[in-house]
């Protein structure tokens, strides 16, 4: 089955699994997709991912992050900037979410970064998702 948005696919993946208590998420496997769940991982909301090839183009397994008490790290996700609408934004002009406590991701000329790097690097680019 074709999908039209990979990105989509995997938010709504991600949101799914964390509404059902998922302790893992499987999603298709492409170049940015393996960059948002970089980003995730290393900005502390999932846990870490795993690449599981399966001679197609593979998918992506990742594990999601809970609290002690059963609370995910990941609150809302959304979608900012779709195949029909699309959102860029420089470096000046990117949100904060919740005062700084969440995050855009970004694809960038550099790659896929959080707004906290993309600041860094003095970066903007198209804003793919907010998470909070």
């Amino acid at each position: 089955m074709a999908i039209g948005d990979p990105i989509s696919d995997m938010l709504t993946r991600i949101r799914n699994g964390v509404r059902n208590k998922a302790k893992t998420v499987t999603c298709v496997n492409s170049k940015v997709c393996r960059g948002i769940a970089a980003v995730l991982r290393d900005e502390g909301y999932i846990e870490g991912f795993d690449i599981a090839e399966d001679g197609r183009g593979g998918s992506i397994n990742i594990r999601v992050k809970y609290s002690q008490t059963g609370e995910c790290a990941l609150h809302q996700l959304h979608r900012e900037s779709k195949p029909g609408r699309r959102v860029y934004r420089g470096v000046d002009d990117l949100p904060r979410p919740i005062q700084g406590l969440g995050i855009c991701i970004v694809s960038t000329p550099k790659g896929v970064l959080s707004d906290r790097k993309a600041r860094q690097e003095r970066v903007g680019g198209e804003l793919l998702c907010t998470i909070q």
